[in-house]
């Protein structure tokens, strides 16, 4: 059997002030804010690999170009231009999630490299990316670490809801006509909450607060897969989710693609919990969600567990590879 080549190479870090000074910036950093985020491309590459190793499937990571054999099955989700710096092998590249953020910013990408797979993780993203590669791109989702992310029992529920703040474009906007609004009819309403915003906590500090909280309240404009509110879900965490419907990333005018159909919770069913479109919809569905939630409505936990689990997403990532290198030898 052919190996299994991954890569995930960071993006290179480039002198701003002083020359050299690309070097001491992460250490500088990591002192004054101690250990790094994982961020949602970091958290990509680690569940797949958790997925492989669960398989029991062997893979090799960030091997030098010069040492893959014919035959290898290479699969690439590093970021940027840079991880494929010094390519010049046949091989068929399974590229994908975190070369760019929009394929208007690397056109050429399949005519530079022998990139026959282009991957995105859900269907609108997908759209975006078509008119550009073609047959070339496909979906595939990664995985949910069930194993980290479990339930608790009810009765350590002490707080209603745990409002997510992904809000990443017209802050000040929204906080005045989205989460004022939320927060005062739940206050009116007598429900408990609290809330988390984006990029300002760590994994620890979320899964304590789901292990509080009964229900989530996630608010943000769009996901291409959402690995946060999946965490949710799978700690068995209904969730109200924000879903306006459109890309509002202010990029999408550079682009020249103003109305892009999106949403923000791209992977869902009835047992997840309830969606709302605006402000003036979600009274209703509140009351809504309550009530299915009094009623044990919701399964969560379920739906990750049929679709979204380490071990079938890594199978998917494996299949398309097979799929390339079988269709190219």
């Amino acid at each position: 059997m052919s190996r299994l080549c991954l890569y995930y190479i960071q993006e290179q870090e480039k002198d701003r002030i002083l020359p050299g000074d690309r070097y001491l910036r992460p250490v500088i950093r990591r002192i004054l804010r101690g250990t790094p985020r994982v961020g949602g491309v970091d958290k990509v590459f680690i569940n797949l690999c958790l997925g492989l190793d669960k398989l029991g499937i062997e893979y090799d990571v960030n091997l030098p170009f010069k040492y893959l054999q014919s035959g290898d099955r290479v699969g690439i989700l590093g970021r940027g231009r840079n991880c494929l710096n010094g390519y010049n092998n046949p091989n068929p590249i399974v590229a994908g999630i975190g070369l760019m953020t929009h394929p208007s910013e690397w056109p050429s990408l399949c005519q530079d490299y022998p990139v026959v797979k282009y991957l995105q993780h859900s269907q609108w993203a997908v759209d975006i990316y078509t008119p550009y590669f073609h047959e070339r791109c496909d979906m595939w989702a990664v995985g949910i670490d069930t194993n980290t992310w479990q339930p608790v029992s009810s009765l350590s529920k002490s707080v209603d809801f745990l409002i997510y703040n992904k809000i990443r474009w017209k802050q000040n906007e929204y906080e005045e006509s989205l989460l004022t609004p939320i927060r005062q009819l739940l206050q009116q309403r007598k429900l408990s909450f609290e809330e988390i915003c984006y990029g300002k906590y760590n994994s620890l500090n979320y899964q304590e607060a789901l292990n509080r909280c009964r229900a989530m309240i996630f608010l943000c404009e769009h996901e291409s897969q959402g690995l946060a509110y999946q965490e949710c879900l799978s700690s068995s965490v209904p969730i109200i989710a924000w879903d306006q419907g459109k890309c509002l990333d202010p990029n999408r005018f550079k682009w020249g693609t103003p109305n892009i159909p999106a949403t923000s919770v791209p992977f869902w069913d009835e047992r997840c919990g309830v969606k709302f479109k605006n402000i003036s919809e979600f009274p209703m569905k509140l009351e809504e969600f309550l009530d299915k939630l009094n009623y044990q409505k919701f399964a969560p936990r379920e739906y990750i567990l049929e679709n979204l689990t380490l071990e079938k997403c890594a199978k998917d990532f494996v299949e398309i590879l097979d799929r390339v290198n079988e269709s190219h030898n």
